[in-house]
């Protein structure tokens, strides 16, 4: 009896020392920010089966093809290290347009999701039942992540994964938003879910008018910005044609006169996108 009694007093001690030491947080290091920024963003682009490595990989063996053929052509390294420097960029770049051209599509067709899962839960189904019929019935471009929601739903029946899994294919802020209101309802119950989809599917098409305006105003504008950007590139490929020409750039003073022009370049464009820029939702509901 002392030998248990022993035990228990030695847990309990053990217990008390123990909640004394913060639990380990998740590893909030730079690259692995860097790797989920990546990959919600390849996801929002259509290339979910593309992982992060990859991507950098195309772009340091576009950049390194690049460099290659500059520098058979110009025999210039310094010409061919600045075309191959805005070649390893351009995967980036692709994917960050196609990420941002499916957000402008999207944003017109999140009301109509909201007002589908209206619709259903008004008509009597249940939360499960009305995100699924969206793989059938809800907008084309949306319906290929509801009807895996569906078929895991079917496989599962855990709706709470399924949800999870459902915010990782969708990876938009707007989502998140919806499918953490769905799981609130679904835990703690309430009969508000129906004005809370009203309020958020006006809110939405609100929102999706104001950008457009500001888009078409201020696009006109980014395109010049980016046309002065490229222009003086332009000339500079041209340029590098002529070996008399490109050879001017194997100096000190010429590839001096190449990293200047290359860091002016890339202050412009990012202050251009700074001010040409509309705040983006965050996913703080990952």
């Amino acid at each position: 009896m002392g030998v248990v009694i022993g035990l228990l007093l030695g847990a309990g001690l053990c217990c008390v020392w123990w909640s004394w030491w913060a639990p380990p947080r998740r590893s909030t290091a730079a690259s692995d920010g860097w790797a989920v920024r990546t990959q919600d963003l390849l996801v929002q682009a259509g290339a979910p089966q593309v992982t992060p490595g990859a991507l950098v990989t195309a772009c340091t063996g576009l950049g390194a093809l690049v460099l290659l053929i500059g520098v058979a052509l110009t025999r210039s390294p310094a010409v061919a290290a600045c075309f191959a420097a805005m070649a390893a960029g351009a995967p980036v770049a692709l994917v960050r347009g196609r990420a941002r051209r499916r957000r402008i599509r999207l944003r017109d067709v999140w009301p109509e999701v909201v007002d589908h899962l209206g619709s259903g839960i008004r008509a009597g189904l249940s939360l499960p039942e009305a995100l699924a019929q969206l793989g059938d019935r809800g907008p084309v471009e949306l319906r290929e992540p509801f009807a895996a929601f569906a078929e895991d739903y079917r496989v599962s029946g855990r709706f709470g994964d399924c949800l999870d899994d459902l915010k990782a294919r969708l990876a938009d802020p707007v989502a998140d938003r919806i499918i953490e209101a769905l799981r609130l309802t679904r835990d703690v119950g309430g009969t508000d879910l129906g004005r809370l989809l009203r309020t958020l599917s006006g809110f939405l098409r609100e929102d999706a008018r104001t950008r457009g305006e500001l888009e078409a105003r201020q696009g006109w504008t980014v395109y010049a910005a980016r046309l002065a950007v490229a222009a003086p590139w332009v000339v500079l490929a041209m340029l590098a044609t002529r070996t008399e020409a490109a050879s001017a750039y194997n100096s000190v003073a010429g590839s001096l006169v190449l990293l200047m022009g290359a860091a002016c370049s890339v202050a412009a464009y990012l202050i251009m996108v700074r001010i040409g820029r509309l705040p983006e939702d965050p996913r703080v509901l990952r």
